[in-house]
């Protein structure tokens, strides 16, 4: 960076990678505890004599938060819009903190009735407000904030730090149950992990507060003022959003397929013990993340496309047969790697989703523009991906969601087989941000 930089660009690479994409690691965290843990918490916000219909409480109010992500994305990718990605990054972290707090110390019912269960719910709306913002205003922030030859290679610790959010809720809880007994976990240990999430929260807002704002930001920050994140301007660019939508339904589907789902479906289709089941998805998860920074460093050699493409013609090919070779693994080392062959091809598409939706839109809806159609793409493939496979199976026909996998990644392929390359599209206004054209040069750089 040289000196003539100005101040509002973030001071060291790595501080700006850190900062913008660290609060997805503890969105993650949060959104993988409440799912794990409510086998232990049910029985305190509900009725006892029904442990069924306890889980499917917290069931439905867990799915609540699904349905607020859009609702954040517009939200709070308005916000960011309007005052700023930094502004946006420390509000999203705040909302995390305040709900992972209210779990935590939420009464029982025992102790106040139902009156508990609110809580519960007011903390999951909270949350998902927070994980409908956060994706976008990382995504803005991390590739306003990077040089134009960069920019997939930090944008792909977007799903670095949500990869690892999830391993370190999965690892908590392995040490919970292996350090605590059974009725202690239900008594009230099951508060642990949110009292982390909620520390966790505080200190990525500590971190956040000594972010600057990008540049390419405060660039713009006089350009259509009244404009700045409304849906009408959105509504400019709906050719854009609806491609934001396109583009994630194959890769989001199959994300939730291979990461969320994978482990109930070795255990109960491929009938192996939970612990194996756990183990294969920790060491899978553990091994996609290191392969994130890696996929978008090649997507700013090779371009976007290439790799959005490859992700979809491996999605459309060979789910069928990985999933089938997955119902009947055997063996730790077989499902590790089928499991890892499938979230290779995935990486394809988690890698560079986030800077592909950035480059789509001009600054003053970029925030916007990424976090409404992906939260609703998110809510309509990825959110319902788990219930579609149980519903194929409880049916007696699993088979069919390796084809609605399959169908999902090829509608994305269509797309990406027509959509133009964003690589060096400039995010500025009367900027080329191609590094190769001749007479510019970016004075700062992540």
């Amino acid at each position: 960076m040289t000196d003539s930089a100005p101040r509002s660009q973030p001071r060291t690479p790595w501080r700006a990678v850190f900062g913008g994409s660290i609060g997805n690691l503890v969105e993650w965290y949060d959104w993988f505890v409440y799912a794990s843990f409510a086998t232990y918490f049910a029985g305190a916000f509900f009725p006892k004599g029904n442990d069924t219909a306890q889980l499917l409480n917290t069931a439905g109010i867990f799915a609540v938060g699904f349905f607020m992500r859009p609702v954040g994305g517009w939200l709070l990718g308005r916000f960011a819009d309007r005052r700023g990605r930094k502004a946006a990054l420390t509000l999203t972290v705040t909302l995390m903190s305040a709900s992972a707090l209210l779990i935590a110390i939420a009464p029982t019912y025992d102790q106040v009735g139902y009156f508990g269960a609110f809580v519960l719910l007011v903390a999951r709306l909270l949350q998902g407000l927070s994980v409908g913002g956060e994706y976008a205003a990382s995504a803005t922030y991390l590739t306003e904030a990077s040089r134009p030859g960069g920019r997939g290679f930090v944008s792909s610790f977007q799903y670095v730090s949500m990869t690892a959010g999830q391993l370190i809720g999965l690892g908590l809880q392995i040490l919970l149950q292996h350090t605590m007994s059974d009725d202690a976990l239900h008594s009230y240990g099951w508060r642990i992990p949110f009292v982390v999430g909620a520390v966790g929260a505080a200190v990525v807002f500590w971190l956040r507060r000594n972010l600057l704002e990008t540049e390419v930001y405060t660039e713009e920050d006089a350009h259509q003022g009244q404009e700045r994140g409304t849906i009408a301007e959105l509504l400019r660019h709906r050719k854009e959003a609806a491609l934001v939508i396109a583009l994630t339904m194959g890769g989001t589907v199959a994300y939730y397929t291979y990461t969320t789902y994978l482990t109930k479906y070795l255990s109960n289709t491929a009938g192996m013990s939970k612990s194996d089941a756990s183990l294969v998805s920790f060491c899978a998860l553990f091994l996609f993340m290191l392969l994130q920074p890696l996929a978008g460093s090649l997507s700013d050699r090779i371009g976007r496309r290439p790799l959005l493409i490859t992700f979809g013609i491996g999605s459309m090919l060979c789910t069928v047969p990985i999933m089938t070779a997955l119902s009947h693994a055997d063996s730790f080392a077989g499902a590790l790697l089928l499991s890892l062959a499938a979230l290779v091809i995935v990486t394809g598409y988690t890698s560079i989703n986030a800077v592909v939706k950035a480059e789509l839109f001009p600054t003053h809806v970029r925030a916007l523009g990424v976090a409404l159609p992906y939260a609703l793409a998110n809510a309509l493939f990825g959110g319902t991906a788990e219930y579609v496979a149980l519903w194929f199976k409880k049916g007696g026909a699993e088979s069919g969601y390796y084809w609605y996998v399959s169908a999902c990644a090829a509608v994305s392929l269509v797309v990406y087989l027509t959509m133009r390359e964003t690589r060096d599209a400039a995010l500025s206004r009367g900027r080329a941000d191609d590094p190769a054209a001749p007479g510019k040069q970016r004075t700062t750089a992540v």
